[in-house]
């Protein structure tokens, strides 16, 4: 079975707090299955890092099951199960058939994401996050930056978490300046480690005008970042790139405008919380930018005056002066896409 078993110090925290007068679960371990490797600074590293934080803060051992793959992850959940896991996060939208399943099979908690109608009290959650908030920002910092008035937007698939981040950002770019044209390109239908797609998509996009580019990829996102890097804009000047989820600056060549970071582990924490209360698989997690779990990235290549800005905005948005709603649809997106291409 190709996972590690990550060992986290801590005292085992037990509880028996009664609820209704049933005593809360025990929780001694958790596990998390990831697609690719923890090593893409975005999706799968994110939530690696998130569970073994989570783990680590509820005094818990985490086993870390990455690079999976995108096929049938039954035998993993299964064998991850006989380990003794007490919850199993399906971290991936193509595992969430096959996780319910072993769960309802095995009788073990799952939590699984893109998939908010699966909710089952003690046995399933869901954890469709959206950064829309996050990504409007990226779309207003965007059309603050672009030299063209064009900003393209390229994404590995149409999940819902990347469908609600493409239409934000797109709806930032208008807000901010109505004259800005927005390229939208899909590398394929699940591309999410396609570097050679993404780098690919990502020159087109550039050679049709745009200077900013908002990349959602995890693996993919690594192709996308090359071509910024090695194709100049019309201009001659250089291209920027939007990230997601996770922070590459450590890589950056100065290329790195922003990044929509996300913050997974109070989610998870969330989730060992409720499994103890006896409340998992009642309600739905979310990451918003009151709480810090979402943010976007301050990077040096954001002037002060233009950061001093997007943090207003961001004020705004917490206040609820401005209303940013997650579109989740992928039918909606391109229909907004369509719009705003000119």
């Amino acid at each position: 079975m190709k996972y590690h078993l990550a060992r986290l110090a801590g005292a085992l925290l037990l509880s028996s707090v009664a609820i209704g007068g049933v005593s809360a679960a025990e929780i001694d371990s958790i596990a998390i299955l990831t697609p690719e490797e923890g090593t893409d600074f975005g999706w799968n590293q994110q939530g690696i890092d998130a569970a073994k934080a989570a783990a680590a803060a509820a005094g818990i051992e985490v086993m870390v099951a990455q690079g999976l793959g995108y096929g049938d992850v039954r035998p993993t959940l299964r064998e991850l199960a006989e380990e003794g896991a007490d919850l199993m996060i399906a971290h991936a939208s193509g595992y969430n058939t096959a996780a319910p399943e072993i769960a309802k099979e095995l009788n073990v908690p799952v939590a699984v994401v893109d998939t908010p109608d699966a909710l089952t009290k003690g046995l399933i959650a869901d954890y469709t996050l959206s950064g829309h908030e996050g990504a409007y920002l990226a779309g207003r910092l965007a059309a603050k930056t672009t030299r063209s008035k064009t900003v393209g937007i390229v994404v590995s698939g149409e999940p819902p978490s990347w469908n609600s981040q493409s239409a934000a950002f797109a709806e930032g770019v208008k807000a901010e300046s109505p004259d800005v044209k927005v390229i939208y390109a899909v590398i394929g239908p699940a591309a999410y480690s396609d570097a050679a797609g993404g780098k690919r998509v990502t020159e087109s996009v550039i050679a049709a005008g745009a200077d900013v580019i908002f990349g959602q990829g995890n693996g993919s996102s690594f192709g996308m970042l090359q071509a910024v890097e090695t194709t100049p804009a019309a201009d001659g000047g250089k291209v920027m790139f939007i990230d997601v989820i996770g922070d590459k600056s450590s890589i950056d060549k100065g290329y790195l405008l922003s990044s929509v970071v996300w913050n997974i582990e109070p989610v998870y924490a969330a989730m060992i919380a409720d499994l103890k209360a006896d409340t998992f698989g009642t309600k739905s997690y979310e990451i918003s930018l009151a709480d810090d779990s979402l943010k976007l990235l301050k990077t040096p290549q954001i002037p002060d005056d233009v950061w001093s800005q997007i943090q207003d905005l961001r004020q705004q948005i917490i206040d609820g002066k401005i209303t940013v709603a997650p579109v989740f649809e992928a039918t909606d997106v391109r229909a907004m896409m369509s719009e705003v291409q000119e």
